[in-house]
């Protein structure tokens, strides 16, 4: 009889477990928005951001749509499940037979509980924290990183396949959107070349800016979209490609105003600096530890295209110019084979003119501290000119200026 009172709290015990374990992946985590947050910067936060799928659940819990501002007197329902931690194992716990994908659950915990997202361990207070894209979506994720914030670059990336890698050896590459995500293998025209594509400004800093009638134009918005077109191209050939700078829910875009937002993220979800010279410097060390790693893999073809849009007198009409590195002659003669594309497409107009971009060198951070073989640094358009935005609202011509750097890659 003095066992009953234990024996009856042992099983309700159990009985507590089995209701867990039935009814966890409805139990998702709360959390209260920050002032000024947006989706993004909330999953971003918990380390969700990185992938697409995140993304459409949290907006489908919530009922907001991915560009909305949050309310901070609101709780939010985060693609995070909540399971009763049995004490014995994670795998156990949530009935799962794979090893790695419990030793990122575990690796998710504990990063949370480091960055104070969560009070207590989940093995003190026995609430393990699962994340959805674990659960129903780790094929679309757009992060290779295993753990749930962004690591040092030489630690977190695994393989050497670029876009591909992300895409999890399919050819649908979520950065492009849905409408765009599939891109077909057309040849291996460039296989063992490696790209690193750098879209200009992001994150903080929206770049140059122009007025078209009720319109803000951002450069950053618009060097994405011609960038994205230009990488889809590239992998459609068999390149090996980095998108450098990297905007979670934008893809490529057919609409005339591109909406001017600071979510980018630079590969591997990190978070990308305020200070100028922080951010160069963030994306330059990233892509000279990618290039050593493919040179020691035996790849020496490797470039850097970095895409930006100017800033001048809105009276001034400039052409598409470019700049090398000082000094390179790989990188001056891919810098004249895109300024010749432009000049012969020029050329070839109904309304032929004198096509008037310049190839000249320049001492930018980019070009002075990446150490690939080749990089180039390109100016698209006067964002200020009436004229000069019409080579950027328009889709097809930004699809024009993607194509036609390409095949100036391509004559090197």
């Amino acid at each position: 009889m003095k066992n009953r009172p234990l024996l009856f709290i042992i099983l309700a015990l159990n009985t507590l477990s089995t209701l867990s374990a039935q009814d966890w992946k409805d139990n998702l985590l709360t959390a209260r928005a920050r002032s000024g947050d947006n989706v993004l910067s909330l999953l971003r936060r918990y380390g969700l951001s990185g992938y697409p799928c995140n993304i459409d659940f949290f907006c489908d819990k919530n009922n907001v749509s991915h560009r909305d501002r949050l309310q901070s007197s609101e709780r939010y329902k985060l693609p995070i499940c909540v399971a009763a931690y049995n004490g014995k194992s994670i795998m156990s716990t949530i009935d799962i037979d794979d090893w790695k994908k419990a030793e990122r659950i575990k690796a998710f915990n504990n990063k949370a509980l480091d960055q104070g997202l969560r009070p207590e361990s989940f093995i003190d207070n026995r609430k393990l924290w699962v994340p959805i894209h674990e659960l129903e979506c780790e094929s679309e994720g757009e992060t290779p990183d295993e753990t749930p914030a962004a690591t040092p670059v030489s630690s977190s990336i695994k393989g050497l396949h670029g876009e591909l890698s992300l895409s999890k050896g399919s050819r649908n590459f979520p950065i492009f959107g849905k409408t765009y995500a599939s891109t077909p293998l057309i040849d291996q025209k460039l296989k063992n070349r490696v790209f690193y594509l750098i879209s200009g400004h992001g994150g903080p800093d929206v770049g140059a800016q122009g007025q078209k009638g009720s319109h803000t134009l951002c450069e950053d918005e618009y060097a994405y979209d011609v960038t994205l077109r230009l990488l889809k191209k590239l992998l459609s050939h068999g390149a090996t490609v980095y998108m450098v700078v990297r905007d979670p829910d934008d893809g490529i875009r057919d609409g005339m105003y591109l909406e001017c937002d600071k979510d980018e993220v630079v590969w591997n979800n990190q978070e990308i600096p305020f200070s100028q010279r922080e951010r160069l410097l963030q994306r330059t060390d990233f892509i000279n530890k990618m290039a050593a790693k493919h040179l020691k893999a035996g790849i020496t073809d490797q470039t850097v295209v970095e895409i930006h849009i100017d800033s001048r007198s809105e009276h001034q009409h400039i052409d598409v110019f470019f700049y090398y590195k000082n000094g390179n002659e790989a990188s001056k003669k891919l810098a004249n084979n895109m300024q010749n594309v432009f000049r012969e497409k020029y050329e070839n107009r109904p309304d032929r003119r004198d096509y008037e971009g310049t190839v000249t060198t320049r001492g930018l951070l980019t070009l002075t501290e990446v150490k690939t073989k080749k990089a180039v640094f390109v100016e698209l358009a006067n964002i200020r000119n009436a004229n000069d935005q019409q080579r950027l609202i328009q889709k097809n011509n930004r699809q024009a200026l993607a194509n036609w750097i390409y095949e100036g890659i391509i004559r090197n």
